[in-house]
């Protein structure tokens, strides 16, 4: 239901573009998308020229003031529902979230309550707004992190198009079994879903093209802390391109560490193979010390789509990352040392 318009995004005109088209300073200095320009035009108040409606094919004069109004909006599909969530930023145009493990973003068939969205939408309607639940990005049911919802189609576009150009700096943290061989470097491997497992991705030359930076942080008995950057977004693709390098996250249900089939039978059982099976029981203990994926979206930057500065996030470490990441660092630091005997004296 519409009752009003948001506040209006405002551009003085300087001197330099003077005599342009109002359709020009609309595209080229207020960076409106041709959708958002039509939904504008067809709108009462949608572009204001001095505070008059006007055509878009008019002339400005430098001083003028150029303003657009986008209509309120609310997700009537949404049940508004109680729900805890943690903010991190929050303005006119924006709603920044550290999303906790478990918690779907989106309703989808079968789970249509329980989600971030019922718990924002139900915040927005305590506080007398009306916003429409626009994520700018996903991450998977299990991955906690940083989340950007957008409060309006200007800033949903804006920044929908800095990911696409690749100027967002999305970083995670990952803890996998082993450690990669190269300690830093590019997985450039195409991704997408597998035939065998449709809900599943994997690593094939026909995917579409999916590149993840990573650089390890942490060497531990078995295991690694990495950092990722994202070049891409393709679903499942930190997990799938960390499992291509034989470096599967700790906790992955879904993709699991290829010595749980490789071996042949479970750890400790007669007839595994011995080697393989001691390595199989330290990964079956690392995955059973936590109880999803351990990825963590750790960091956001990008530009604010109408103050044009230069936004951070950073989200702490949930508790059961936190516990894991302790155990690890214990392991370590009792860990010998290469090459030294414990009973030396």
């Amino acid at each position: 239901m519409t009752t009003g318009y948001y506040s209006p995004i405002t551009y003085q005109v300087p001197p330099s573009e003077d005599g342009w088209l109002l359709k020009t300073i609309l595209q080229k200095r207020m960076d409106v998308s041709r959708k958002l320009l039509s939904r504008l035009k067809m709108t009462e108040q949608g572009i204001m020229l001095n505070g008059e409606r006007v055509y878009i094919s008019v002339r400005v004069n430098a001083g003028d003031t150029v303003q657009i109004r986008m209509e309120q909006e609310t997700s009537e599909d949404i049940l508004p529902q109680p729900l805890p969530f943690e903010i991190l930023y929050e303005d006119e145009h924006l709603l920044v979230v550290n999303k906790a493990a478990g918690m779907i973003v989106h309703p989808t068939h079968g789970h249509y309550t329980d989600t971030l969205a019922n718990g924002v939408v139900y915040y927005w309607a305590q506080k007398g707004e009306q916003f429409r639940f626009r994520p700018v990005h996903r991450l998977d049911q299990e991955t906690s992190g940083v989340l950007v919802i957008a409060k309006n189609p200007y800033s949903h576009q804006h920044i929908s198009e800095q990911m696409i150009a690749g100027t967002v700096d999305k970083r995670y943290n990952a803890w996998v079994h082993g450690v990669p061989a190269v300690l830093s470097g590019d997985i450039d491997g195409p991704i997408d879903r597998d035939p065998a497992e449709p809900h599943r991705r994997i690593v094939t030359p026909d995917g579409y093209p999916s590149l993840t930076r990573y650089e390890v942080k942490e060497v531990y008995p078995g295991a690694a802390k990495v950092e990722l950057k994202l070049e891409s977004g393709r679903t499942h693709q930190i997990r799938v391109h960390m499992g291509s390098i034989g470096c599967p996250l700790i906790g992955d249900g879904m993709y699991r560490h290829p010595l749980y089939s490789k071996a042949g039978l479970p750890a400790g059982e007669p007839g595994a193979r011995v080697p393989e099976r001691a390595q199989l029981e330290r990964v079956a203990e690392l995955d059973a010390s936590i109880s999803r994926q351990a990825l963590h979206a750790v960091r956001l930057s990008f530009q604010h789509p109408v103050l044009r500065t230069e936004l951070v996030f950073e989200a702490p470490l949930p508790p059961d990352l936190a516990l894991l990441q302790a155990k690890l660092q214990r392991e370590t630091a009792a860990a010998p040392a290469p090459g030294c005997d414990r009973n030396e004296r």
